[in-house]
């Protein structure tokens, strides 16, 4: 099977920022492999063995949990190592590394995957918000090729929360009317937000977070690779609730600054204003260089507040000092004031790679707000 390439080969590709990979770290499909996820690996695997696999399979859970490593995972069974006859044994979907189509996958080159997802924009000198009508449009002329006979062709759509309108209608189409042999992988970490006709056409896997055990062990060999030290004893303990159970936000937190940054936001929260404290977070978040840790700011001020809000529901969920704050939405208009900064966090995120907005003054803002319900309770 020929492909007809792109604009821009894999190696080129390479010079680029992904936008689905963590700088520094290994990207998925350089990841073999897989923890805490056996169930659904075992799901797909009896899938393929019982002759009749589904041809589109929509991989849901929340973000960095190992959904794309799983579909990568498959995708190196289908194409390297799935036996022909579906009753030879197979325990799970691991290959050998050293085949030449495992080495193909890794370097984006295998002639029988397609990987849809976005692309770096070079006179715009970044990712896009979504993925656009011409990646999609890339299926025509994959799916048009001939395959080798009894040889598997798959197509990953990562993320597929993020096609724009045109881009979903294009796949659509595709998976009306797939072709033999072919398999769809949609990996989404907000799987409403798709089309319920695409909903429809496949076949839902959840996958959960990872608990405390299975996230130490999944944290193990993206730390090796990049050089990165090890979880230290007791660690975890932190990590865990603070990324809910995901490897990608545990790797933020353990390499990226993030614990000292959470620490620094819950003093905040507890003790008022600090404005000192809210001044130097913000500042060297507001050029497009710091949009990384920008929107990992707000992840973490997410979780903070969705912990401290079912704390004072259900009297559970609050990791360590965030217990203190429970108690204190409890008092008149901290709920009310507490819940409308929820809603703008999730609106700046929303708005954070469209607009051109001021970061420094909407951290200012949403800081200094966020002590307000402390104030009121002191």
């Amino acid at each position: 099977m020929s492909r007809k390439p792109r604009e821009t080969s894999p190696a080129s590709d390479e010079a680029f920022p992904e936008a689905d990979r963590l700088e520094g770290f290994p990207h998925p499909r350089e990841t073999m492999e897989l923890v805490g996820h056996a169930r659904a690996e075992q799901t797909l695997l009896d899938a393929y063995r019982s002759g009749h696999l589904h041809h589109a399979w929509l991989l849901s859970g929340p973000e960095g949990i190992g959904k794309a490593t799983l579909a990568y995972r498959f995708a190196r069974f289908l194409l390297a190592g799935a036996p022909q006859d579906t009753l030879v044994p197979q325990h799970d979907l691991a290959v050998s590394p050293s085949l030449p189509a495992v080495r193909q996958i890794a370097a984006q080159s295998h002639p029988g995957l397609l990987v849809i997802h976005r692309t770096y924009d070079l006179q715009k000198k970044r990712a896009p918000v979504s993925i656009t009508v011409d990646e999609v449009r890339r299926l025509k002329d994959f799916l048009a090729l001939t395959a080798e006979e009894g040889s598997w062709r798959v197509v990953i759509v990562d993320r597929a929360d993020e096609m724009n309108p045109n881009a979903a209608n294009a796949l659509l189409k595709s998976l009306e009317e797939p072709p033999a042999r072919t398999v769809f992988l949609l990996v989404s970490a907000e799987p409403g937000r798709l089309l319920r006709t695409i909903r429809s056409r496949t076949r839902r896997l959840d996958l959960a977070p990872l608990g405390p055990s299975d996230l130490e062990r999944a944290l193990a060999g993206p730390l090796a690779a990049a050089g990165q030290t090890a979880v230290a004893p007791g660690e975890i303990e932190t990590l865990s609730p603070l990324s809910g159970g995901s490897v990608r936000k545990a790797l933020i937190l353990k390499c990226g600054n993030g614990l000292a940054l959470y620490e620094r936001l819950v003093k905040i929260a507890g003790a008022g204003k600090r404005s000192g404290d809210i001044l130097k977070i913000a500042d060297g978040m507001g050029s497009a260089e710091g949009t990384a840790q920008f929107l990992n700011l707000l992840d973490l001020l997410e979780g903070i507040m969705g912990r401290v809000a079912r704390q004072a529901a259900t009297g559970e969920g609050a990791h360590g000092a965030e217990k203190k704050l429970a108690g204190r939405l409890s008092e008149p208009g901290a709920l009310a004031s507490w819940a409308e900064l929820w809603e703008t966090i999730g609106r700046v995120k929303s708005d954070a790679l469209t607009l051109q907005l001021d970061r420094r003054a909407l951290l200012v803002d949403l800081l200094t707000r966020l002590g307000a319900p402390g104030r009121q309770a002191a």
